[in-house]
C-alpha cells in the first residue's frame, strides 16, 4: 500500500489541498475546528508532511529532530511566586550532548518540548522538517509515535522500549539499588521513604524496584509502593515534604528521602530547611540524575550520576546508523551510572566517593 499523500487527507478532511499545507506550516491560520479535523484525518491515514522544499529534492533535509516532555505548567509558570531558576536540566544535558554529535555529523537539531495534551501533533511538525527523531521519555502517545516510525528512523531515550524502534537507557535499577544500600549499610538508617515520578513513568518504577531490593538485600520490610509521587519538579519536591511531614503520621517519620530525580530532591531540600529539618543532621537525601545543581545547593546532594550528554550522543549513532541502512537490526543500549556521595546523606564534604 502507497504512503498517504496530502490529496487524500483533503479528500478525506473536506478541505482543500492549501488547507491541509497551512495546517501544517503556519496552524495559526487556520481555524481550531478545521485544523482539528486535518490532523485527525493525517493521524486516522497515517500521513506525515514531505518536509521543506530542500527535503522535497533531494529527501534529505539536514537536520535531527528531539521532542521531549515539558513539565510544566503553563498557569503555574505564570504565577507571581513561580521561579523561573526551576528548569528541567536534564533535558538541557540531554539536548546540549545530542546536538554536539549532530554537528560532528554536518546535521543541525531541531528540539521541541510537548505538553501532554498535545504532544501527537507536535510530534508530527518536527517530523515533517526532520530526517530521522529522537523521541525522550513516554512523551508521545504510541498511535501518534507508531505512525511518524513509518516514515523516518526513531530512536527512544529512557522509557518504554518498542518493538521495532532503537532504544537507549541507563541503567535506573542498579543506580538506586546502590544508593539506597549505601544508607542502609553505611549510614545505618532503616526507614526510608520513596518519592517516585509519575506511575506511568518506566524509568522511575526501575529505580522504585532497585529501592525495593536493598530492602530485601538488608532483610528489611519490603516496599510495596512509593511513600509520595510528583512530576519530577522542584515543586514535587516541595510538594512531598509537605505530605510527609506536614502532619503528624502514624508510626516514626522516616530517617531518609531516596528521590527519583534531582529536581524534587532540591525542592525537597528547599522545604525541609524552611520547616527547621537538619539534612543531614535530622534526615538524609538523595536524588537520582547528576545535574549540576545536585553539586551546588547546601548540603550538596548525594545522587546517582547518570550519563545524560551520552544518552544524546548515543541517540545520534543510532539514527545515523539507521539513515545508512534502514532495515538493520534494532538496538538498545544500556548505559551505566555511578553513585555521587555527598554531604546530603551525612557523607564528608570534599571530592565525591
Amino acid at each position: 500500500m502507497s504512503a498517504p499523500t496530502v490529496y487524500d487527507v483533503a479528500e478525506q478532511a473536506g478541505v482543500s489541498i492549501a488547507t491541509v499545507s497551512r495546517v501544517y506550516r503556519s496552524p495559526d491560520s487556520v481555524r481550531a475546528q478545521t485544523r482539528e479535523r486535518v490532523l485527525s484525518s493525517a493521524r486516522e491515514l497515517g500521513y506525515v508532511p514531505s518536509g521543506n522544499a530542500r527535503g522535497l529534492a533531494s529527501r534529505s533535509t539536514g537536520v535531527l529532530g528531539l521532542c521531549y516532555p515539558d513539565f510544566h505548567d503553563s498557569e503555574a509558570d505564570s504565577a507571581p511566586e513561580a521561579d523561573p531558576g526551576e528548569v528541567t536540566l536534564y533535558s538541557d544535558e540531554v539536548i546540549r550532548g545530542m546536538e554536539r554529535a549532530a554537528r560532528r555529523h554536518g546535521y543541525a537539531l531541531l528540539i521541541a518540548a510537548a505538553h501532554a495534551d498535545d504532544a501527537g501533533t507536535r510530534l508530527a511538525e518536527v517530523a515533517s522538517r526532520v530526517d530521522g527523531l529522537a523521541v525522550l521519555a513516554q512523551s508521545m502517545p504510541d498511535e501518534a509515535l507508531d505512525m511518524v516510525a513509518r516514515r523516518l528512523p526513531v530512536t527512544l531515550l529512557a522509557g518504554h522500549r518498542a518493538q521495532g524502534l532503537d532504544h537507549v537507557q541507563v541503567a535506573n535499577f542498579d543506580g538506586l539499588l546502590e544508593v539506597t544500600r549505601h544508607l542502609l549499610t553505611t549510614h545505618r538508617l532503616q526507614r526510608l521513604a520513596f518519592i517516585g515520578g509519575p506511575p506511568d513513568s518506566p524509568d522511575g518504577e526501575a529505580r522504585f524496584r532497585g529501592f525495593q531490593a536493598a530492602h530485601l538485600e538488608a532483610d528489611l520490610p519490603l516496599p510495596e509502593h512509593p511513600d509520595a509521587r510528583g512530576d519530577l519538579t522542584q515543586a514535587a519536591g516541595r510538594k512531598a515534604v509537605e505530605e510527609l511531614f506536614g502532619a503528624p503520621g502514624p508510626g516514626p517519620r522516616p530517617q531518609g528521602l531516596v528521590f527519583a530525580n534531582d529536581q524534587m530532591a532540591v525542592g525537597a531540600l528547599h522545604a525541609l530547611d524552611a520547616r527547621g529539618i537538619s539534612v543531614p543532621g535530622d534526615l538524609a537525601v538523595t536524588g537520582f540524575d547528576g545535574i549540576p545543581l545536585s553539586s551546588l545547593v547546601r548540603p550538596t546532594l548525594t545522587t546517582v550520576r547518570q550519563p545524560m550528554g551520552q544518552l544524546g550522543v548515543a541517540a545520534v549513532e543510532l539514527l545515523m546508523a539507521r539513515l545508512e541502512q534502514r532495515d538493520r537490526p534494532t538496538e538498545a543500549r544500556v548505559l551505566p551510572v555511578s553513585a555521587t556521595y555527598r554531604e546530603s546523606c551525612g557523607c564528608p564534604p570534599g571530592p565525591a566517593a
